[in-house]
């Protein structure tokens, strides 16, 4: 008996098909996001020191006491605001867990959240299981900036949450302080809460400053502000990350965290922990670090017929093929992993409705130099 499936959109994610379809045909992989470098050498000293320590069991079900300590120190020191370590700090099971639990907190059935296109693909699912609608609002196809009145416009009487990401994925674009000033302005006077991913938070270029949620007083009040450890230290299979929101938030949050996952990885908390307090020149120079991939990268694939876009922040490349074929996104990337040995994400997924003939495909830069070397030497040969 097949039962009636409460996610009739959703299929095998496209981060997983392009991983499946590089393996098969042993392409350099630069579709789904992940770095192929070690992890910082400390993060895995600490972690080996906690599981000989006998870290090994349950954590408490909001986080370690050090390590949403030191959560709250790093955030004084980066936004100039010092959460509440005990009422508004909760580490999840990376950050995708936390969208989900913010969602199912507060969303009910029949209401609506406001999701900018081109969209992370969790989003909408989480949406769907809190029985609500996501309403699609797109970024401009060029620049990916918001279009404030169209959000605006957006925003009626079912609305209960809006989303944003920055750094975006996939195009990298960021928020500006004056965005976040018009956003809070038009969520004054309403009961619409805020959910802020800003898992690329540390990953930003070119003297630009990350404009957390966090920084603006009265967005911080109606927000859930969404962190990944895996981004930040390059360790994306470890799935930690943490959730910053007001008391009566986290609340809800926890309420919805305790029976989903309970608690999460406890010797990497204490790792973590460790790492925050002793090298918190890792997060302050990530920026440098990656920009360097960036800047290397990009002038590489001047010397292919693929167009990159600016990359203000996160570790994608947006690159325009019209100049080497008129296939759709997703045919062009399969076409781009099969035959030419060089894995890319399509941008169509991440979209209700993709712009009518949009040309685009994202690559992802956090890799060795030889791994880029590599695309790079593939990538030339494109007709």
């Amino acid at each position: 008996m097949k039962p009636d499936t409460k996610l009739p959109k959703v299929g095998t994610t496209i981060f997983t098909v392009m991983s499946q379809l590089a393996a098969e045909h042993e392409a350099v992989n630069l579709g789904q996001g992940f770095p192929d470098f070690p992890v910082p050498p400390r993060l895995v000293e600490e972690l080996d020191r906690a599981m000989r320590a006998g870290h090994n069991q349950y954590a408490p079900m909001t986080g370690i006491p050090a390590l949403r300590q030191a959560i709250a120190a790093k955030t004084a020191r980066v936004y100039g605001v010092r959460p509440d370590p005990d009422a508004e700090i909760t580490v999840t099971s990376g950050a995708t867990e936390a969208i989900f639990n913010a969602v199912q907190a507060v969303v009910r059935a029949g209401e609506e959240v406001i999701v900018l296109d081109p969209a992370y693909d969790s989003y909408e699912p989480a949406i769907e299981l809190a029985g609500a609608r996501a309403v699609h609002v797109p970024l401009d196809p060029r620049t990916f900036a918001p279009d404030w009145r169209r959000i605006g416009d957006a925003i009626g009487p079912k609305t209960r949450m809006l989303m944003i990401n920055s750094p975006h994925n996939p195009s990298g674009a960021m928020l500006s302080a004056a965005d976040m000033d018009t956003l809070a302005g038009l969520l004054r006077d309403t009961g619409i809460w805020l959910l802020s991913d800003e898992v690329y938070e540390h990953i930003v270029f070119d003297g630009a400053r990350h404009e957390s949620a966090l920084r603006h007083p009265e967005l911080r009040e109606r927000a859930f502000v969404v962190s990944s450890f895996g981004k930040t230290y390059h360790c994306t299979g470890w799935k930690l990350g943490y959730c910053i929101a007001p008391p009566a938030l986290s609340a809800e949050f926890r309420k919805v965290h305790q029976y989903n996952v309970f608690c999460t990885f406890a010797p990497a908390q204490h790792a973590f922990a460790a790492m925050l307090e002793a090298e918190p020149e890792h997060y302050e120079q990530l920026g440098a670090f990656y920009q360097a991939k960036r800047d290397r990268f990009r002038e590489q694939l001047l010397g292919t017929k693929l167009r990159p876009l600016p990359v203000p922040g996160g570790y994608f490349q947006l690159v325009d093929y019209s100049a080497v074929s008129d296939l759709d996104d997703v045919a062009f990337c399969r076409w781009l992993t099969s035959e030419k040995g060089v894995a890319a994400i399509p941008l169509s997924p991440f979209y209700e409705t993709p712009p009518a003939g949009q040309r685009l495909a994202r690559l992802c830069f956090a890799k060795n130099a030889p791994t880029l070397d590599a695309a790079i030497e593939r990538l030339q040969r494109l007709p």
